[in-house]
């Protein structure tokens, strides 16, 4: 396998997903470098407020593209205000926290942002709809945040040289887009589905625009796509050029075998959210991740390629954790995966 396809992360690995509890930002960078050496990664801050969570950090990365808080949620403005700016200097002291805790880094590094159909169900227009119902806005906001992840991850190598960046596309609403199920502003319908052929089109730019060639031209950023709702769409992400996927494992079904093991035997990493998210008694790491050992003997894949074709995570954000149980959700993740590459059988 040549640079060009081999997954900066490595076999072995594990990570989070994104939010941590709390709002230092140097405590949570401190926990999540301390605790993962392969794939640390760009903590989110949601209990710090508007601003600091997943919708308000993805808004401040939009390029001619603005928003502010309303009772119901984050509406497209006319032009940056409070909400914006709060937005982007929470997201420069989680950056400034990360860089001093990534000196001297070498190896994956991971930053989410909301993906274009999440943002599309969340943001709304000026009429209090979500963007989803324009097709015209979709496209606007896939452009625009196409544009300013580009920056984003300009930025992040700057701040940490050493760094292979990997790029997390949160899409939590996109079955829900795909189905027809996002609720209008009033709650008594539902915006109608979105062709799958657009919304594969729309991350597949994406993907190409924000997975471009790196500065140093020895490879392309991976983006994974995390998505914690049942039937995560596997075909349709890897067309569009995921090179992971990220999923509560709880929620998968045998329905989803046959397009989890396609995309494994294509390439396609499994970031298998094993380990609960809230406070709560841990199994023993080969514990945690018994039930992926099963789905790979019931699709007959080889054990061996277990600890390369999967990652370890919490089965979504540590948001709502106490901060001790999110490091030691961490520590749980780091040793369920050396037992996945330790005991593959």
């Amino acid at each position: 396998m040549s640079d060009k396809t081999t997954n900066p992360w490595g076999a072995r690995a594990a990570t989070g997903i994104g939010s941590m509890p709390g709002g230092d930002a140097r405590e949570a960078a401190k926990t999540v470098t301390g605790s993962l050496e392969r794939l640390p990664f760009l903590p989110e801050l949601p209990a710090r407020g508007p601003g600091a969570d997943m919708i308000g950090r993805t808004a401040g990365l939009l390029v001619e593209v603005y928003a502010h808080v309303e009772p119901s949620g984050w509406r497209i403005s006319d032009r940056p205000g409070r909400d914006t700016r709060r937005a982007r200097s929470w997201l420069g002291e989680d950056l400034d926290a990360l860089e001093e805790f990534t000196q001297g880094y070498e190896g994956a590094l991971k930053v989410s942002a909301v993906g274009p159909w999440t943002l599309a169900a969340s943001l709304e227009l000026r009429n209090g709809e979500a963007a989803l119902s324009d097709p015209g806005a979709c496209r606007d906001l896939a452009a625009s945040l196409a544009e300013g992840l580009r920056g984003h991850l300009a930025d992040v190598r700057r701040r940490v040289p050493g760094a292979r960046i990997v790029l997390q596309l949160d899409e939590p609403s996109l079955t829900s887009v795909l189905r027809g199920s996002v609720k209008t502003a009033s709650g008594y319908r539902t915006h109608r589905a979105v062709d799958r052929a657009v919304v594969e089109g729309a991350l597949r730019d994406i993907i190409g625009a924000a997975g471009g060639a790196e500065e140093d031209g020895h490879d392309r950023t991976p983006v994974i796509v995390h998505s914690c709702a049942p039937d995560v769409p596997f075909a349709l992400l890897r067309r569009a050029g995921a090179r992971g996927i990220a999923c509560d494992f709880s929620l998968l079904t045998e329905r989803d075998d046959e397009a989890i093991g396609e995309a494994v035997e294509g390439g396609t990493t499994l970031f298998a959210g094993v380990v609960p998210g809230t406070d709560g008694p841990l199994s023993d790491p080969a514990g945690s991740v018994m039930g992926v050992r099963t789905l790979w003997r019931r699709l007959g894949l080889n054990p061996g390629t277990l600890s390369e074709s999967v990652v370890i995570t919490p089965a979504c954000g540590l948001a709502g954790a106490s901060p001790d149980y999110a490091r030691k959700v961490l520590a749980h993740c780091v040793r369920a995966a050396g037992s996945l590459a330790d005991n593959p059988e």
